[in-house]
C-alpha cells in the first residue's frame, strides 16, 4: 500500500501533526504514514519545495505527499491534487510544487472543492487537519481523483533562483541549510573551483565530508545533486554567517584547452 507522506512547517512540539495523523487513521486505520519533515521554517514555501524535490523520487510509485506549508490558509487560495512523475501530491496552490512540476510533461491536476470530503466543521486556521487529512485518507482508500473537484489549470509556480554567470564568475544563492549546517547552493553542474562566502574564500573541492580535516571547509556535491559548502564536524552556515536566500560569489574552473588536430 503506497504511503501517505507528511510535509509541514508545524514542528514536533505541538498537537498539529498528531491531530492530522489522528484524522487520517480514523478514516483509514491501515494507512501507512511517513514523516518527511515537520521542521520547514514557518511559512517558507520555497524551503518546502526544495525538501520535497530532494526526497519525493525515492518513495514508491503512487505515494501520496500531503504538503501543508500554507501561509494562505483560510483564504481563497486553492488546494490542489496533482499527479506527476508517478507520485501524487496534495498541496496548497502556492508554488510549493514548483520543483516537482519543473520539466514534468505528464501532469494531471484537480482543484479540491468537494466539501463532502472534508470534516464536518472546517477551521479557517487548520486546513491540515480538517481538509488535507480527510481528503488524503480517502484518496489512500481508493477515492477516484475525479471526485475531488474540477480539473485545475495554470498551477502556481515561482521562479526558482538561477545562478547568474559573468565570464568566469558566477553569482549563486543559498537555497537550503540542513540540520548539520551544510549550505546548499543553486548550483548543479557548474565547474566551481572557488566560493567566496562573506570575506572567506573556499577552494577545497572534495567528494566526501570525510576528506576534510577537522574544522576545514570545503565544496562538494550533495546527495541531491546540488553543490554544498560544508565544514567537517561543524556548521558552514554558522562559520560563514549564511542563511537561505543569501548570495555568494563563485569562480569557475577554466575550460581545458582543446587539442589541435593534425594531419598524418
Amino acid at each position: 500500500m503506497p504511503p501517505i507522506v507528511l510535509l509541514t512547517d508545524f514542528g514536533e512540539a505541538g498537537p498539529y501533526v498528531g491531530a492530522m495523523k489522528g484524522v487520517i487513521l480514523g478514516i483509514h486505520p491501515k494507512a501507512t504514514l511517513v514523516d518527511l519533515s515537520h521542521e520547514i521554517p514557518p511559512q517558507d514555501v520555497r524551503a518546502a519545495a526544495f525538501v520535497l524535490d530532494a526526497a519525493h523520487a525515492w518513495f514508491p510509485p503512487r505515494s501520496l505527499f500531503v504538503c501543508v506549508v500554507d501561509p494562505g490558509v483560510g483564504t481563497a487560495r486553492r488546494i490542489v491534487y496533482v499527479e506527476a512523475g508517478g507520485r501524487r501530491f496534495l498541496a496548497p496552490d502556492n508554488g510549493l510544487l514548483t520543483l516537482v512540476l519543473r520539466e514534468r510533461r505528464a501532469v494531471r491536476a484537480r482543484a479540491v472543492t468537494n466539501r463532502r470530503l472534508f470534516l464536518p466543521e472546517v477551521s479557517s486556521t487548520f486546513h491540515g487537519r480538517d481538509v488535507f487529512a480527510p481528503v488524503a485518507a480517502r484518496l489512500a482508500r481508493g477515492l477516484p481523483p475525479a471526485s475531488l473537484g474540477p480539473p485545475a489549470r495554470l498551477l502556481t509556480t515561482f521562479g526558482f533562483p538561477e545562478p547568474e554567470r559573468d565570464g568566469s564568475r558566477i553569482r549563486a544563492k543559498v537555497v537550503w541549510v540542513d540540520s548539520f549546517g551544510n549550505v546548499v547552493l543553486n548550483l548543479r553542474d557548474e565547474p566551481v573551483c572557488e566560493i567566496r562566502a562573506r570575506r572567506s574564500r573556499i577552494r577545497r573541492l572534495v567528494s566526501t565530508y570525510g576528506e576534510l580535516l577537522e574544522g576545514e571547509a570545503g565544496i562538494l556535491r550533495g546527495s541531491s545533486g546540488w553543490l554544498e559548502i560544508a565544514v567537517r564536524n561543524g556548521s558552514a552556515a554558522s562559520r560563514f554567517g549564511l542563511a537561505a536566500g543569501d548570495e555568494i560569489d563563485a569562480r569557475l574552473a577554466p575550460a581545458a584547452p582543446r587539442k589541435k588536430g593534425g594531419r598524418r
